[in-house]
Parts: C-alpha cells; structure tokens; sequence
C-alpha cells in the first residue's frame, strides 16, 4: 500500500468511531504511545491508551491496531452464528482492538464511593505491589486533586507518570494484533494526535501524514514534525465528562 491508501484506512475507522478519541467523553485519559512496525509486504500501527471509564469499572489500556494484514482475529467462537462473525471481519478488515487490564481489582477502590480511591492500602499493578499515594505524591507528579479525596483518574494519572511501562502494554501485548514478520521501527511516546471530536481525520494531520510514508517506504527520515506534541491528557480536559 501507499500512503494515500494507509491514511484512507485510518480516516475510514475515524469515521467508524474506531480511531482513537483522545477525549473521548467515556474515558479519562491518562497515557498515550504510538508503535510502527513493517515488513517488505506489510505495515502496522498500535496507538495504546490507558484511561478510565467509569462504566468500565476498572482502569484498561486499550489497543488500537491498524495493518495492512492482522494477526490473531476472534476466533468464530466468540460469534452468535456465522453470519455476525463474516460482519466483524467484513467491518474491520485492517483494525484491531483489545483490552489490556495493567491494574488488578481490590480494596484499593472505595467500596461505597467506587469512582474514588480508598482512604488506605495498596494496589497490585502487575508484578508490583505499591501503597496508595499520599496527596503530596500526586502533586509532585503534576496531578492536582479536584478534591480533598483523589479519584480513580486522578490515580491512573499519577500511575502513568510514575510507573509508565508497567500502565502501557508490555513487548509482547504490543504485537498482540501485529504479524510476526514485521519488525518495529519506530516508537513514539508524544506526537501531534488530530482532534477526532471536532472532525479532524488522520488524513488532515501532519503527523499521519508523515507515519504513511514513513511505513510506505521504512525510512524514518519523513517524521520531522513541526507542530508540538498535543498526547498528554492536560490537553485533553474533555475527557471522561460524560
């Protein structure tokens, strides 16, 4: 493919509400990561967000992938008939999503009030086991509390700024959707994101632009962006007002 057609695929599934939203009104943003991969036949993108959503229940960092080919697709189990499994693969023939849970349920939710943190404990994110933050941990990592209690975004955020790499999907969650024959050739922790909310499509940002013919041709040179980096969710004040 070229980049004409990389980037008419990406604004095809902004417009099927399947690119991601970074203020999204159901999700509290909290980080953000771009992946590129590539092979001499196909190329991939993976754009991770970790968030809350209230309705969800728990924090999940959820994994959007975008391929000329994917890899591992639902099995036909997963559908009532074949029919609804032959309309997911018809409807999403180059988008993937999956669901990444960093932060193990437990007391550390307020029982009675359960979109804030509890008062005392701990948490199990993966392999580690932390102490609820005191109020002076969140703001020494930029994460000013609405309230005299924090909230479970509240928390999320300072979690990405301290723990980045445990909230965001590990080497092999990543490539959860991508081909083994492709080879990772960029990662991006900030990047210009188009504003989806407002009808901006990849297509219309030069950050995209740049990544299509960064995966058409696998030379890094064409990303040179220009404009500054708009991922971090201060910028996204929207987010999970709904």
């Amino acid at each position: 493919m070229d980049a004409k057609q990389i980037l008419h695929i990406l604004d095809n599934n902004t417009r099927q509400f399947t690119f991601p939203m970074l203020d999204n009104g159901y999700v509290y943003l909290a980080a953000t990561r771009l992946s590129l991969f590539r092979s001499s036949e196909d190329w991939g993108l993976v754009i991770e967000v970790f968030g809350y959503s209230p309705r969800a229940g728990l924090p999940d960092t959820h994994l959007y992938t975008f391929a000329s080919r994917l890899h591992d697709r639902d099995k036909r189990e997963k559908y009532v008939d074949e029919a609804a499994y032959q309309n997911y693969l018809a409807n999403n023939p180059h988008n993937e999503s999956r669901l990444i849970r960093p932060i193990a349920d437990g007391p550390w939710i307020d029982s009675e009030l359960e979109e804030l943190v509890a008062t005392s404990g701990e948490l199990h994110l993966r392999d580690l086991t932390l102490p609820l933050p005191s109020t002076s941990q969140y703001a020494q990592e930029g994460v000013d509390l609405e309230d005299d209690r924090p909230a479970v975004f509240e928390l999320c955020r300072y979690l990405a700024a301290k723990w980045r790499d445990k909230v965001l999907a590990s080497p092999t969650e990543l490539r959860v959707s991508i081909l083994p024959s492709m080879t990772q050739i960029l990662q991006l922790e900030e990047w210009f994101h188009p504003d989806v909310a407002n009808d901006e499509l990849p297509s219309d940002c030069e950050t995209f632009q740049q990544l299509a013919e960064l995966l058409t041709t696998g030379s890094v040179s064409h990303y040179h962006p220009s404009r500054q980096p708009n991922t971090h969710w201060s910028n996204w004040p929207d987010g999970g007002s709904l």
